[in-house]
């Protein structure tokens, strides 16, 4: 089994931590009707279009 020669510093360990951390941030794409920011394949909160179709009342 491995062993580490020496401790790692809390920074050094929090460093490695964040870097997962950084790479769950969604992607946002533009309404094509009213050019909010949503999120890709679901229906504009604002406008409530979806793929150029009225689909909610809002």
């Amino acid at each position: 089994m491995a062993v580490p020669k020496s401790k790692s510093s809390k920074a050094r360990r929090d460093k490695r931590r964040t870097s997962n951390e950084r790479i769950k941030i969604k992607g946002f794409v533009e309404c094509s009707q009213c050019h909010e920011m949503k999120l890709p394949h679901r229906v504009c909160r604002a406008c409530g279009y979806y793929d150029g179709k009225d689909v909610l009342n809002v």
